[in-house]
């Protein structure tokens, strides 16, 4: 039976291209096996979600949370399918796309979480920044295989993984923009996803702009914060950084009622010896907690993708963002991360100093530190900005544990013999 929710609009690819012959998988399976099988995803198996990698096997990381959210995905669309009176089996959210966007929504997130993502972001200040969503798009749309080519996605997709709209060239320079922007050449990219239309005047650049979404985007969006805020604080609670006491004095001063609900809840787990297992039943609620409501853009008329808004029971939203606030300032900011932090910013920024000084201004570096690939394509480049891009996507693409053996081998005397070289 046809989806009547997605037309023609919607599966074109940013390059023109017929499916190959006898391929009977639908445009959006395709997006999703491309991103499933590519060497960027299987990265993330070893990059930071919470705990740097490798530290203990049964730590979430990048990879996992992302697997994690893809399910959550699948499951709101099967539960608005099944509830909603606006939707039916003939005119439903495609559950493949949702997934796909789900697989990628980190798919460029850089080594050492999000202060990789700061650091890149300030070392990039001169030659357009670094932001973790911008650089999903690069890879989908330009860098995914060898770095020369993307997986041709189609509208849909493209438009599903853009939870920022902003090119960072509409920003105030000053201060240079921290997140949530796009890079100045993905305009074109940008352009495919809107159809080649262009913004109202009411969504001005920045975050007006940037929560406009189309219903997988916020699909994604909704699962991940479900993930996230329920897996970050199990996490948090093994490793020992959340205790009962630790969060008593934390929420003493809580006066909304769901909010002080959501942490008797979490106590009480903790009291009964079942944090797993209750938090993970909270993923259940919040998937019942969405609903569907019609809503009109511009981009109404050519796709159902923005004629629909996803709604969230409040209490689910108070909820989910209480335990978001808890990880955040009980985890997140504690002293034992941020140490962890301090060295993967500097990890990251020498050796962003290291290679630059070798390739971003010479025309044969003195020392061959990159891989051949690397450093052809940046011997190639026309440009500085776009050699020191060249540059970041090298960095961007590493795992924890390959940024830190590099650096070794850069840096650390008794480090670096032949057996340390891979």
């Amino acid at each position: 039976m046809a989806n009547t929710f997605y037309s023609a609009f919607d599966e074109e690819r940013l390059s023109p291209a017929a499916a190959p012959a006898g391929d009977t998988r639908s445009a959006f399976e395709t997006d999703r096996d491309r991103i499933i099988h590519s060497s960027a995803f299987r990265r993330l198996q070893s990059k930071t979600q919470v705990f740097l990698s490798g530290e203990y096997d049964f730590y979430r990381t990048r990879l996992t949370h992302s697997i994690e959210v893809a399910q959550i995905g699948r499951s709101i669309c099967r539960h608005l399918e099944r509830t909603s009176p606006l939707l039916g089996p003939d005119f439903h959210i495609d559950a493949d796309l949702v997934e796909a966007v789900c697989l990628a929504h980190d798919l460029g997130h850089p080594p050492f979480g999000h202060t990789g993502e700061r650091a890149l972001n300030r070392l990039m200040a001169a030659y357009g920044g670094f932001e973790g969503n911008a650089q999903t798009l690069r890879l989908v749309s330009g860098t995914l295989y060898q770095g020369t080519r993307g997986m041709n996605p189609t509208r849909a997709f493209a438009d599903g993984i853009l939870k920022y709209k902003t090119l960072r060239g509409e920003l105030p320079a000053e201060p240079p923009p921290e997140n949530h922007f796009l890079y100045d050449d993905q305009a074109s990219v940008l352009d495919f996803a809107m159809g080649g239309r262009d913004f109202p005047a009411e969504l001005t650049p920045g975050d007006t702009r940037n929560a406009f979404r189309s219903i997988e985007c916020q699909i994604m969006d909704w699962a991940d914060d479900t993930a996230y805020s329920l897996h970050d604080l199990i996490d948090g609670i093994h490793a020992g950084f959340l205790t009962r006491t630790s969060i008593e004095k934390w929420a003493s001063g809580l006066t909304d009622s769901h909010e002080t609900a959501a942490i008797e809840y979490l106590l009480a787990a903790i009291a009964d010896g079942k944090v797993e297992s209750r938090l993970e039943r909270r993923i259940g609620a919040f998937i019942r907690a969405t609903t569907l409501e019609q809503t009109s853009c511009f981009l109404s008329p050519p796709t159902h993708r923005h004629a629909f808004r996803l709604v969230i029971d409040p209490a689910a939203a108070v909820e989910c963002a209480t335990f978001k606030r808890l990880a955040l300032e009980q985890v997140f900011l504690s002293h034992q991360l941020k140490q962890l932090e301090y060295k993967g910013e500097r990890m990251l920024t020498e050796m962003f100093r290291i290679i630059a000084g070798q390739y971003l201004e010479r025309s044969s570096p003195r020392f061959q530190l990159l891989p051949p690939a690397s450093a052809e394509m940046i011997a190639a480049a026309q440009d500085i900005a776009t050699r020191a891009r060249l540059l970041c996507d090298y960095l961007a693409g590493m795992s924890d544990g390959f940024a830190a053996r590099t650096y070794k081998r850069l840096t650390d005397p008794d480090f670096g013999s032949i057996v340390d070289l891979v």
